[in-house]
């Protein structure tokens, strides 16, 4: 007899799902180009009570979001419900203060003495950190006092916001309009500045930003 898909069982996959990535559940939908509130609890069951099933298309939206299978997904209907994961420490430093040299490797991990740890929950990436807004200059975007987590494992797609570090030692952040063999293109996250096109060998490492406080 074949086993029904039941309604906890959908929305507990996008919840882990959202948890693995990190993202909340309302980040998920933001980053999937949905209306952030479409994974609201409350949006979950209609008015009158009925569940409220999501789409075939906002799933395959969260997933190229996430990078994630079909397979992942299915993967995740079948778990059982867990609470967000453990808290662990998470390295944090201001993204004003990320160019400075001895806080990254080569592979672009945290590294050496001066970060700050942060307690995050539910990040299935060992090299993630944290970096502090202390600038208004991505605003409104990032505010000022605002907090990202950046995942070097995470995938990259066109459309992700990230943060990149340049041969010249400069590390900040854009949104990834293209990559290729011989150039990368950014887009500037800071309102009246230039798009910029860098040869792909000038850049040493591109990590995604998979959460923000805002």
């Amino acid at each position: 007899m074949a086993t029904k898909l039941t309604h906890p069982q959908v929305w507990g996959a996008i919840d882990r799902l959202a948890a693995r990535y990190g993202f909340s559940a309302s980040g998920l939908a933001k980053a999937a180009g949905l209306d952030p509130t479409s994974f609201n609890r409350s949006k979950r069951v209609t008015p009158e009570g009925r569940p409220r099933w999501p789409s075939t298309e906002s799933v395959a939206k969260i997933l190229q979001a996430t990078g994630a299978g079909i397979d992942e997904f299915v993967s995740l209907l079948s778990q059982k419900k867990k609470g967000r994961g453990p808290v662990k420490p998470l390295p944090m430093i201001d993204l004003s203060e990320a160019s400075s040299s001895g806080y990254f490797d080569a592979r672009g991990f945290p590294a050496g003495p001066g970060w700050d740890m942060i307690p995050f929950p539910g990040l299935d990436d060992e090299h993630a950190y944290a970096l502090g807004i202390s600038t208004s200059t991505l605003a409104p975007l990032y505010r000022k006092g605002e907090i990202v987590v950046v995942s070097p494992a995470a995938p990259l797609r066109k459309g992700d916001r990230v943060v990149a570090k340049a041969r010249s030692g400069e590390i900040f952040a854009a949104e990834l309009k293209r990559k290729s063999a011989r150039s990368v293109d950014f887009v500037s996250l800071a309102p009246g500045h230039r798009d910029r096109s860098l040869p792909a060998n000038y850049i040493l490492w591109i990590a995604r930003i998979v959460w923000s406080s805002q």
